[in-house]
């Protein structure tokens, strides 16, 4: 097939999916919740779709158990030749590929290890090598965040080697512009085996370093981002974190598609996790789950007093300098909070001494629980989400699917999903605020508790946000165009 072919509209496109994460297999965040659903509602709309991504040690054995075997080789990661075992696994007409290296990936955590760069380039190296190996030659690479940046360069070096790689396309989505792949510039050739041309004509040059992020969207040939707000918003400094310049450049090839939920996965009426299975008809199992939270957590068994929750990275910029700074006086408020996540310090010291402050109102779980998260969402009746950056949030179309109803502040996927409540508006879902201040924040979580008491109201709020489209149908439809675009079908 020559660069020119064009797909008939029969022929699948062909996808290869790397990441650094995917459910159920490995998930930290959003990007393992993405990387688990999109690829499935791909696959349901007709394409050939293959993930790929690192075999870690986190990998159940129940899973081990259903792959299998398929080729060793070796790599090449600059002056490194390394071993590379490739698994295969299939489900739910999605293939997936596991990359094998004990060495870079036998470790109890993911992420946050000295030579972080090392593994992914190496991950990188793997993935475009793999393709010859395999025999599975896709239409377009869909790479997602810093880890899998290397992808797009590393074809680039290697296509006048590997002919088969040279009609690959690539599209590179940006799941969130903070985590940017900076390293120094002493690993440009040592660490990742590319030219030093490639510094020096600023294709990754970035303030005296060298930026991964900068490369692959300069380099690939079609970029998103998670929400279109984000995508809007990465042209202001204040979201862009730098990378400002260069989203100008690439500006006409940037689309902003929301992502989705698997809305089989998060069901409150089908949840095993859940203390009793509700529904948007019958709220009567929200209530109980409501009781077994409050018994669980040691709260005040007070069905009146609404639930406020907060589950999150403890970090600025998902909002918690805002909540640090009003506690006080959001606990001055008829209401209980609950916050779960691990973080700064600072944050999680706080929560830790609010608990004791007020032991029967505000329970802290400095920790990270699927299950426990899953209570949460049943059981709360509030989720406070005010994210300085966000570019899409899973978290508050979760909340909203088992009838929590957010409060938010108005920033990417958040504005794009939740609208504030007013009265006759068929759009209203929940609680939203625009400036990036406690004091409006406080305002608008006062009006939340506020209305709680109005039960008309937020039924309303409730069944809106339980019967909301937050499957990825519409949005695997648009990246569907997009690859069939780059394919060269028009």
């Amino acid at each position: 097939m020559s660069e020119k072919t064009v797909l008939p509209r029969e022929t699948p496109v062909k996808v290869l999916f790397a990441t650094s994460e995917a459910a159920p297999f490995v998930k930290t965040g959003g990007l393992g919740d993405v990387s688990g659903s999109l690829p499935a509602a791909l696959a349901a709309l007709g394409a050939d779709v293959r993930v790929m991504l690192p075999l870690y040690s986190v990998v159940s054995e129940y899973w081990r158990k259903q792959m299998t075997f398929l080729r060793a080789f070796y790599v090449d990661l600059s002056w490194r030749s390394l071993y590379c075992g490739v698994f295969e696994l299939k489900r739910g007409g999605v293939t997936y590929y596991f990359i094998d290296n004990e060495h870079y990936f036998a470790r109890g955590d993911i992420y946050g290890h000295f030579d972080d760069g090392e593994r992914f380039g190496y991950f990188c190296r793997a993935v475009v090598e793999s393709i010859p190996q395999l025999g599975f030659v896709p239409d377009v690479i869909h790479c997602n965040d810093w880890q899998t940046a290397l992808i797009p360069l590393y074809l680039m070096l290697e296509g006048d080697r590997v002919p088969e790689l040279r009609r690959i396309k690539t599209l590179y989505t940006i799941h969130n512009v903070e985590y940017q792949g900076r390293f120094g510039l002493d690993t440009l050739a040592d660490l990742f085996g590319l030219p030093r041309e490639w510094y020096e004509n600023g294709l990754l040059e970035y303030y005296g370093d060298i930026s991964l992020l900068k490369g692959a969207l300069l380099t690939a040939d079609a970029v998103t981002t998670v929400s279109p707000t984000y995508a809007e918003e990465l042209a202001d400094p204040f979201h862009a974190r730098g990378m400002e310049g260069v989203i100008a450049v690439c500006r006409h090839k940037l689309t902003g598609i929301l992502n989705g939920l698997d809305m089989s996965l998060y069901d409150p009426a089908d949840d095993p996790a859940l203390s009793r299975n509700f529904s948007v008809d019958n709220l009567a199992g929200k209530a109980e789950n409501k009781r077994e939270l409050q018994k669980a957590l040691g709260l005040s068994a007070s069905p009146e007093t609404p639930v406020v929750a907060c589950i999150s990275r403890l970090v600025p910029h998902k909002g918690f300098d805002l909540i640090a700074a009003a506690l006080p006086r959001i606990m001055q408020l008829p209401l209980q909070l609950v916050v779960l996540g691990r973080g700064d310090w600072q944050f999680e010291q706080l929560f830790r001494n609010a608990a004791r402050q007020y032991p029967a109102r505000l329970s802290a779980n400095i920790m990270y629980s699927a299950s426990l998260s899953m209570g949460i969402y049943a059981g709360a009746d509030i989720f406070l989400m005010p994210s300085r950056s966000e570019p899409c949030g899973l978290a508050q179309m979760i909340a909203m699917r088992y009838g929590t109803v957010p409060v938010v502040r108005e920033a990417g996927g958040l504005k794009d999903t939740v609208f504030p409540y007013v009265p006759g508006d068929e759009k209203s879902n929940g609680f939203t605020f625009a400036s990036y201040s406690a004091d409006d924040m406080l305002y608008v979580l006062r009006e939340a508790v506020d209305f709680y008491g109005d039960k008309d109201v937020w039924r309303l709020l409730q069944r809106r946000g339980m019967t909301a489209d937050f499957s990825w149908k519409r949005s695997a439809g648009q990246y569907m165009a997009l690859y069939r675009k780059l394919a060269g079908e028009a």
